[in-house]
């Protein structure tokens, strides 16, 4: 199986991979890591109430909501969503319910205003 490779994401087989600190309420699980022009791609796993703070998208971004609603400014994402953020947008995110997300961003984000404590 190619590194790659991650089987039955949309039926919960996500459950079973290890994930690791990304933000504050917010795991990850790298399906491939950015490395020179190409994107990255991963899993990223946000509990109850967590947020991530406005940023502007340096490249495209395409996710794939795999469980619970993923918000932001435009919306609230429940599973099966699928939402293209073009390079250039901002916005903030958050899940007053915890979601799961499969994402690719062509570029790491810029964050542009810090969560406040």
């Amino acid at each position: 199986m190619p590194e790659t490779t991650r089987s039955s994401l949309t039926s919960g087989g996500w459950r079973e991979l290890p994930f690791e600190a990304f933000r504050d309420g917010v795991t990850i699980h790298w399906i491939r890591r950015f490395e020179g022009e190409q994107p990255g791609v991963a899993l990223l796993k946000y509990e109850p109430g967590a947020t991530v703070p406005l940023h502007r998208h340096e490249g495209l971004e395409t996710i794939l909501v795999l469980d619970g609603i993923q918000s932001d400014e435009t919306g609230d994402y429940d599973c099966g969503s699928y939402i293209v953020n073009q390079q250039g947008s901002e916005h903030s995110v958050w899940s007053a319910t915890g979601c799961v997300v499969l994402i690719q961003w062509d570029r790491p984000v810029t964050i542009l205003k810090q969560d406040m404590a």
